[in-house]
């Protein structure tokens, strides 16, 4: 696999995961997508009572073979209406999205991707603290044009989820720099990777590439489908947290990922500590094939391995993520030098990896 050249194909990929609709229990366009991809590249596809989309390449290498797991959550943070007013205005739920990201942004709602705006109480009109204080959820309100409840009933129903309305825009073609801005790219990204590894192979070691469910309300998918296919390592390809902007003089931290700076491997963060083996694999991986990686910073956020190491009498497992800024937002920013060095990180180490790196 060439990586330097497939960043055209990466971002085009990129692209069409990016503006799926895949609010969290409610991934089928994500999952046909994914689907259609990979259906050539697969030996079997399998849909289980979740909605996780399981795909089993097997591999070349001498039997008995690893049974390695590499995982990617199709869901995105959202929106669910949870009722119809009588002026018209929806109210809603907006689990893992913080408030100050939500006031005036546009959404697709439901099945007919209905537009919408997000609105709030007229600033010009309030007064004292109520001027200047965050606007939590439950005081704003989705606006789609109804006149009345009538009117906005024969469009949506209460259960229907939404999603930013965001278009994938290219921002530098920059070899060296090549940024793009788009939603969802926690984990669309991850999602990319994977169906790029797929694509690839075959590997030493028989991949169950696994699109799960549900990770953004609770890892959900990832359990379930971690204890079907019960492998012997595990890996969650992630989207995660980029701070690296400049921050204001008096303080000194430091940011959990830099864009540019490569793959960034979990060591540590709310959900797991990763197995060491796995690290030692994924750093000789690193180390042969010239590849730049960093380590996010640890006790941060949580991914599909913190499910995935607990189930059964526990598997291996770590997370490797492509730095995005702004994720759990309307946009994210994500360079793709990092999610090419993401697959070629993974590419090489389900080439190295040995039954040696998971034996304590």
């Amino acid at each position: 696999m060439t990586y330097n050249n497939d960043i055209g194909a990466l971002r085009d990929l990129l692209r069409c995961l990016s503006e799926a609709f895949g609010p969290s229990g409610n991934e089928g366009a994500v999952r046909k997508l994914v689907r259609e991809e990979i259906k050539d590249a697969a030996d079997s596809l399998q849909v289980d009572a979740m909605g996780n989309l399981i795909a089993f390449k097997a591999g070349d290498g001498p039997e008995p073979r690893m049974k390695i797991m590499v995982s990617a959550h199709m869901d995105e943070v959202g929106l669910m209406i949870t009722e119809i007013n009588k002026n018209g205005t929806l109210s809603f739920k907006a689990p893992s999205i913080d408030p100050r990201m939500l006031l005036a942004k546009r959404l697709v709602i439901g099945a007919e991707r209905v537009p919408g705006i997000i609105g709030a109480p007229v600033p010009h009109l309030q007064k004292g603290d109520a001027a200047s204080r965050v606007v939590g959820a439950d005081e704003l309100f989705i606006d789609i044009g109804a006149t009345d409840e009538k009117g906005a009933n024969g469009k949506v129903k209460v259960g229907d989820f939404a999603t930013f309305a965001t278009t994938f825009t290219p921002l530098s073609d920059d070899p060296a720099w090549p940024t793009v801005r788009g939603k969802a790219f926690d984990d669309r990204a991850g999602c990319a990777a994977l169906v790029t590894l797929l694509k690839g192979g075959p590997y030493p070691v028989d991949l169950y590439g696994v699109f799960t469910v549900q990770e953004e309300v609770g890892l959900r998918g990832a359990r379930v489908a971690a204890y079907r296919v019960d492998p012997q390592a595990a890996f969650a390809l992630e989207g995660t947290i980029c701070d690296d902007l400049p921050r204001p003089p008096d303080e000194d931290s430091t940011p959990v990922t830099r864009l540019g700076d490569g793959p960034a491997i979990t060591l540590m963060d709310r959900s797991l500590i990763a197995h060491p083996g796995i690290i030692r694999a994924l750093r000789e991986a690193a180390e042969a094939e010239s590849i730049r990686v960093q380590y996010k910073a640890p006790g941060l956020g949580g991914t599909d391995s913190g499910a995935i190491h607990l189930i059964r009498a526990g598997i291996p497992a770590t997370a490797v993520a492509a730095p995005c800024r702004y994720i759990h937002g309307p946009a994210a920013i994500l360079n793709l030098n990092d999610l090419a060095a993401t697959v070629h990180l993974m590419d090489a180490t389900l080439r190295r990896i040995a039954p040696e790196h998971i034996t304590r």
